[in-house]
């Protein structure tokens, strides 16, 4: 009976880790970075007639992993520096404290920053791209400082979120930048690679970028009472509620006329299958979001826009698959 009392305790615990480094958001990323690489990246790459990629798929993994491990440090901070508030805005969701204890949870932070951070150094070593190394450890100090302070204040918060959001795609663009060959007239080839891989990182960091931002300021519009509470001063409280709701708005038609007019284009070199995804399960979506938005008021509202723009994510990140017919 010990036996299985010890194995159910255990069970709760991992159950209780996962949670706490939000493992859906982790599947996010490293989908989003192997869609993007095996979609754009090696699709792109086949196609030349020599072969400039130097991350090949075990280094691929590793950064995948690096970049995962980041994240769940990041989430694990976040929670630890965010537990009062927490109490207030989701006190049946907690973890640190009440399952895992706090001297854990930065025993895990240190251990999967660590571990993210001299994996990235290592790949950089091996590509021959120390930046890598080097953005991945200001990513990691980036999160610390957005447990500790950033989140507390107007806007600040919201972009470095958005940012770390977008880093997402572009250190596999880094991955690829050889500015040796960019800058090397003998290597043409290599510039319209990258030139073109390089518009492809923009549209998709960028549609990373806005969404993450709509997203996180509906995180705060949901979270209002707590974060009052503990002094912050995030958009809805320093602006209003009205306000942030009209920043939300604005962005949102900001993204959906940026698809609609992508969409033009796609459909100009006749891909159909791809600009009737993009319309069916990304701007309709998104058109549907812009409604609710005015009509949310309570906090469940809030959850579930917030909900619904992290499905609208998933589905950008699916729309990479429509490029591999093209390709």
């Amino acid at each position: 009976m010990a036996i299985f009392a010890h194995e159910f305790i255990r069970m709760k615990l991992f159950g209780a880790f996962l949670k706490l480094v939000r493992w859906p958001n982790l599947v996010f990323i490293a989908l989003t970075q192997i869609l993007f690489y095996y979609c754009f990246v090696y699709s792109v790459e086949k196609g030349l007639p020599f072969h400039p990629n130097l991350l090949p798929p075990f280094l691929l993994f590793l950064l995948v992993l690096a970049s995962v491990c980041i994240a769940a440090a990041g989430y694990i901070i976040n929670d630890y520096f965010d537990l009062n508030i927490d109490k207030i805005n989701k006190p049946a969701k907690l973890i640190v404290e009440k399952i895992i204890h706090r001297r854990w949870a930065i025993i895990w932070h240190l251990v999967l920053t660590s571990v993210g951070v001299i994996l990235s150094f290592y790949i950089g070593y091996k590509i021959n791209n120390w930046l890598l190394g080097l953005m991945n450890l200001f990513t990691a100090l980036l999160l610390w400082g957005y447990s500790t302070t950033f989140k507390k204040q107007l806007l600040i918060g919201n972009i470095t979120i958005s940012l770390l959001t977008a880093w997402v795609i572009l250190v596999l663009y880094l991955c690829e930048l050889r500015l040796f060959y960019v800058f090397n007239v003998q290597s043409e080839q290599y510039y319209n690679y990258i030139t073109l891989l390089f518009k492809v990182t923009i549209l998709y960091s960028g549609f990373a970028f806005i969404i993450s931002l709509v997203r996180e300021v509906i995180k705060d519009m949901e979270d209002i009472r707590g974060d009052e509470r503990w002094g912050c001063r995030t958009m809805p409280i320093v602006w209003g509620v009205q306000a942030a709701k009209v920043f939300t708005a604005t962005w949102l038609v900001v993204l959906i006329a940026a698809l609609a007019i992508i969409q033009v284009y796609v459909i100009q070199i006749h891909w159909w299958w791809l600009a009737v995804y993009c319309i069916v399960f990304i701007i309709s979506p998104l058109l549907f979001l812009f409604r609710d938005l005015y009509r949310a008021v309570k906090k469940k509202d809030f959850h579930r826009l917030s909900t619904g723009i992290k499905l609208v994510m998933l589905t950008g990140i699916l729309s990479m698959l429509l490029f591999k017919i093209y390709h």
